[in-house]
């Protein structure tokens, strides 16, 4: 295993990226240039401290990119909501975990951009099912309502659970068709 380059931004408007090689069964992006899933990561200040405490587990595991906030000054969910779907819908292989008080109104704002499945999740099984059935591309928690175990483990089993296709397929096809 190679040691780890990591890039930080002071500014909350600006990306953190952290480049990781490690030896789990998560896919990173080496440094010969493999081409693996980013996950992008966004919070406003009521999933600030969350964020920040799954930033320090993920960093050993996976190729992050900070999206922000990086303070606890007030900001508005919708526009980190927005940076990151911007970031998701642009990369293949993204991948996004949204954080505010509750997940609620991040997970609203979310699934207002073509081309997001964004669930927010309570549960491991929500977790997976979210990823198995739904080919959800982002993941929200609630930074006031999930203790840091339960965020990890939300999040290990969403990596690590693939689409089924099949007959979810279909119905993934109806979700952007106009009403």
């Amino acid at each position: 295993m190679q040691g780890a380059s990591v890039t930080l931004l002071k500014s909350h408007c600006q990306p953190t990226v952290l480049t990781l090689i490690v030896a789990s069964g998560i896919c990173v992006r080496y440094d010969s240039g493999v081409i693996t899933p980013s996950i992008y990561i966004a919070s406003d200040h009521g999933g600030l401290e969350l964020k920040t405490r799954i930033l320090a587990y993920l960093t050993t595991s996976v190729r992050i990119i900070d999206l922000g906030t990086n303070d606890a000054a007030s900001v508005d969910y919708p526009d980190f909501a927005d940076r990151l779907c911007s970031e998701v819908l642009q990369d293949s292989n993204g991948q996004g975990i949204l954080i505010c008080g509750t997940g609620i109104g991040i997970s609203i704002r979310a699934n207002r951009h073509v081309g997001i499945r964004a669930a927010l999740v309570t549960s491991e099984l929500m977790a997976e099912m979210a990823k198995a059935h739904n080919d959800a591309n982002v993941l929200c928690i609630g930074g006031r309502t999930t203790s840091l175990e339960n965020a990890i483990a939300y999040i290990k089993r969403w990596l690590s659970t693939s689409f089924e296709g099949g007959r979810h397929q279909l119905r993934l096809d109806k979700l952007d068709r106009p009403t």
